[in-house]
């Protein structure tokens, strides 16, 4: 929600000024302090949701509003006062240096030197400057106090709402019972009402079917987790249905999010006992009910349905009236969170239907037992069904709209070009509606990180590693004691996973998320939250036109997909001077823009790199003009070498740095103080050494965790004592190599939190192996290692490699290592996940054990075109999920399938690239065969 992620960001800005070595502006001491504690209890009146019964979520969103509108109201003031004294004194400090230049040039050229008109207008400006006062801190003071006074009638607001509502809770208690009861009832008569198509979910109906008859005798609990309107109640009702005569008792009951325990017990009474009286069961305790429950199924075998399970606390109060009474009894739980399901043991999980079987539930909705589709229709009938993205809700909502429609072919056209909109609007917001509930059921910590995922262009593949940082530069996670906020916003993205709104679309080397997206449907439903919360506002280009002055200019987090470079539609941007985050996508060079408060700049995507792609370009000499700025992501003319200005370091707040298509950028030694650098990430960066001399503590980057593609890096004591909490490095030499010793890698065993470093080599000379292993000495933290050309022995994995006692990760490619053999030995790699060899030409053999690979889970071999075999022990780590062949020697490709084929559980996965097409015989499930030609 707006108001918290505001909250949050103002503190984030107060805590950064009063921690920042320089800070730009200073505040008063009494409004810090009567601010944090404004902050404080908002805060927490927020996350503790609202205790207010009788108020109307109209007078909620106001009561939001408010809070949003004053936190923002004070980021304006201290954000405006932080970059008008930048301005201030960056423009006295030019002067200065101009007028220093002047005398300097008229001692040196004498008194009979004459000044240049430009000249003497420079000493006019510094005179001019020596008269003008700074800004005054007696405004800014003036300004804070207001909105102090605001929040401490929202405060004082607040304070009467909890006193007013006490004695209403009971009340409202008492109503919410009433309502989850009518609902559970509902939910019962339409067991056997309601038509339910299964097409689509035959094999979880099995899977489900085979829990619930298995000859399992105890207790055995089934969830079923999916996203809302993946099909869950639907599958849980089928089987229930089919099965109702293999159980002696049965029992629906539609939880909820506001469920009561008393009124569960009431509703699996009726239904166990249809002549009992729900006035005399709700008349009893909520002990005695459950005694009853217990007595009633003790002796039986009973399948119950908890339906819309939302926390595991409503099965902890529960299950203890659940007896196991070795009776094969079985209990079905559908849920949208994945911490739910792991109440029971193998659960059912529901994906997304593939394009087959959406197809088949579009037209068993459409047709019913009518003939199949018309030749004219089907065409067009599945291009419909697709872009339905495998959720069964839409396929329901849009087949129960043709059903009722004309079937002719211009009007399926017309549904196909007006899908979104159809099913946005179908049975009043069916979808959204359905979906709506699982945001509502999010902490408020979650929302503001949910509500951004809008930003973000449809079908897009969203990079994990930059959507932490966008997080983190927005200010709206919430700090927690012992984690960086990169390990906080992690958290919450698989928090979000867990509750089936973000999609996990592909996991690194390591485990963790690589990529993530989420369903149209979802993302409708960020963008019109968002919208309506005034936390993010998403326009194509040429709609800007056609919004309201009054709306666009109070924006504050813009998003504008579809490349375009339409002056007009551009400008319209210019009248937004509040904006804090530009996500966007441009074609040609960005607008230069006066965005003076602007946080986050990102005009770049990093997974799409293409001819296209290249054109989006920013002027450099423009980005570092943006003071307020946190994150700052943009492609740059690659013709040009960029460079920094040295006056970069006014940059005070600067977090994270993306420039791609940048060859021979050269950082100044003002880098080294900007101190709140926590990732720079260029395609090649030079950078300086640090400054010499300063006291303890200056020029050290204490936040600094990535730093790549460096060129030439030294690593000396007085640099890898700046940056002692570096996580990512990647160096590269790609000039005539001097030695090892000559850049000083021994000294990267100094970098204790060190966990993911990559060194390639581009010149053609090939360094000095002694040399090298004598001085290429690595921390023992490292987790993920890539080499490119280092030209190592395979022996010197072993002894330098093998040893580290973390490593999961080891990518080795382009000749990394050398020699036609490979021999591993016992107690190395002992935490490998990951091996991948690229192009290392000499290899022929490979000798190894099972043994010397405990954890291997992923093996990679890419264009090695003399290895013989993959060895056979390969096949015994019992870790080992897949491995992938692509373009190897064909004998490696045979010795992989005799590993396949020897398997017993047949989880291995294996998957060949290759040239030759007889291979393709060898295809089938889970052993895959592309073939490819090499021009």
């Amino acid at each position: 929600m707006a108001a918290y992620a505001a909250l949050l960001s103002l503190r984030h800005i107060i805590e950064q000024l009063q921690h920042h070595p320089s800070p730009p502006i200073s505040l008063d001491q009494n409004q810090v302090q009567s601010l944090t504690n404004n902050l404080n209890f908002l805060q927490e009146f927020l996350e503790q949701g609202y205790p207010c019964v009788g108020i109307s979520k109209e007078a909620i969103d106001v009561f939001e509003s408010r809070i949003a509108d004053a936190a923002h109201a004070a980021e304006d003031i201290i954000e405006t006062r932080i970059v008008d004294q930048i301005l201030t004194e960056s423009t006295a400090q030019a002067s200065k240096d101009i007028t220093e230049t002047w005398v300097s040039d008229q001692i040196l050229g004498g008194a009979g030197s004459s000044r240049s008109p430009s000249t003497r207008q420079n000493v006019n400006i510094v005179a001019g400057l020596d008269v003008v006062e700074k800004i005054s801190s007696v405004d800014l003071y003036r300004d804070l106090d207001k909105v102090i006074q605001d929040m401490g009638l929202i405060k004082k607001d607040v304070m009467e709402i909890k006193d007013i509502n006490i004695g209403r809770i009971e009340d409202h208690d008492l109503h919410i019972n009433s309502s989850t009861l009518a609902g559970a009832a509902s939910s019962r008569s339409h067991l056997t009402t309601r038509r339910d198509a299964v097409v689509g979910l035959d094999e979880l109906l099995i899977e489900v079917m085979d829990k619930l008859t298995g000859q399992q005798s105890n207790l055995h609990i089934i969830p079923i987790v999916g996203m809302g309107g993946i099909g869950k109640t639907t599958l849980a009702r089928n089987a229930y249905l089919k099965f109702m005569k293999h159980f002696d008792i049965r029992a629906w009951v539609t939880v909820s999010q506001n469920y009561n325990v008393r009124e569960i017990l009431v509703e699996i009474l009726l239904c166990i006992n249809k002549a009992e009286s729900r006035e005399t069961l709700s008349a009893k305790s909520e002990g005695e009910l459950g005694v009853k429950v217990h007595q009633s199924l003790w002796g039986r075998r009973y399948l119950i349905v908890m339906d819309d399970v939302w926390s595991v606390e409503v099965w902890d109060k529960v299950n203890l009236f659940f007896p196991d009474n070795g009776e094969r009894s079985r209990i079905m739980i559908t849920t949208r969170l994945s911490n739910v399901a792991s109440i029971g043991s193998g659960g059912v999980v529901m994906d997304f239907l593939n394009e087959d079987k959406s197809w088949d539930l579009l037209c068993r909705y459409v047709f019913e037992e009518e003939d199949d589709c018309s030749p004219e229709l089907e065409e067009i009938g599945k291009k419909i069904a697709k872009n339905c993205e495998g959720l069964p809700l839409s396929i329901v909502v849009i087949g129960g709209h043709l059903a009722k429609s004309k079937r002719t072919k211009e009007h399926w056209e017309y549904i196909s070009e007006n899908l979104k909109k159809i099913v946005n609007s179908e049975d009043d917001e069916r979808c959204l509606k359905v979906l709506q509930l699982s945001y509502n059921h999010l902490p408020v910590h979650l929302k503001p990180c949910f509500l951004y995922m809008g930003a973000f262009p449809e079908d897009n593949k969203i990079h994990v590693s930059w959507l932490v940082k966008l997080w983190v530069s927005e200010g709206f996670l919430k700090p927690i004691n012992g984690k960086s906020l990169e390990v906080v916003s992690r958290e919450y993205l698989e928090e979000l996973c867990d509750r089936n709104l973000i999609r996990v679309h592909q996991r690194g080397s390591k485990g963790r998320i690589k990529y993530c997206n989420i369903h149209d449907l979802v993302r409708e439903l960020c963008l019109r939250e968002a919208e309506k919360e005034k936390f993010l506002y998403v326009r194509i280009p040429h709609d800007l036109n056609n919004v309201p002055q009054g709306v666009i200019n109070t924006q504050r987090r813009i998003g504008i997909h579809q490349s375009t470079s339409e002056p007009e539609a551009l400008y319209a941007l210019q009248s937004m001077p509040l904006v804090r985050s530009l996500i966007c996508e441009f074609k040609g060079v960005l607008p230069t823009l006066d965005f003076r408060l602007l946080r986050v700049l990102k005009a770049v995507d990093k997974h799409l790199y293409s001819e296209e792609k290249r054109q989006y370009k920013y002027p450099i000499e423009v980005v570092f003009r943006l003071f307020n700025s946190r994150f700052i992501a943009i492609r740059v003319d690659s013709r040009q070498n960029p460079q920094f200005p040295s006056s970069v370091n006014l940059l005070w707040n600067l977090q994270t740095l993306i420039v791609k298509d940048t060859v021979g950028a050269v950082a100044p030694s003002e880098i080294w103080k900007m101190t709140q650098l926590r990732h720079v990430e260029f395609d090649e960066l030079e950078m300086p050494d640090p400054p010499l001399g300063g006291q303890d503590g200056e020029f050290v980057l204490g936040n600094l965790q990535r730093l790549s593609v460096i060129t030439s890096f030294k690593c000396g004591e007085e640099v890898v004592t700046r940056i002692p909490n570096i996580e990512k490095l990647k160096i590269r030499y790609d000039k005539e190599f001097e030695g090892c010793s000559s850049y000083c890698l021994d000294n990267l065993c100094r970098l204790r939190k060190l966990e993911s470093f990559g060194c390639s080599f581009l010149s053609q000379s090939v360094p000095n192996r002694d040399d090298m292993l004598q001085n290429f000495i690595l921390p023992n933290s490292l987790k993920k290692l890539t080499l490119w050309r280092t030209k190592f022995y395979w022996e010197d994995m072993n002894t330098n490699i093998g040893l580290l006692p973390n490593l999961q990760v080891l990518k080795l490619s382009a000749d990394a290592c050398v020699g036609t053999e490979w021999e591993t030995v016992e107690g190395q790699f002992c935490n490998l996940r990951y091996l991948l060899i690229n192009s290392c030409s000499e290899l022929e053999w490979w000798t190894t054990d099972s043994s010397h690979f405990p954890c291997l889970e992923h093996l990679v071999l890419q264009q090695l075109d003399k290895l013989n075999e993959i060895p056979s022990c390969i096949g015994e780590i019992p870790t080992l999920q897949s491995i992938e062949l692509n373009l190897c020697h064909d004998d490696a490709v045979i010795s992989a399938k005799r590993i396949f084929d020897e398997q017993e559980d047949l989880s291995l996965r294996v998957r060949v690239v290759t040239q030759n097409r007889q291979f393709e015989s060898l295809a089938g499930p889970n052993f895959q065969v592309e073939t490819c030609n090499i021009l």
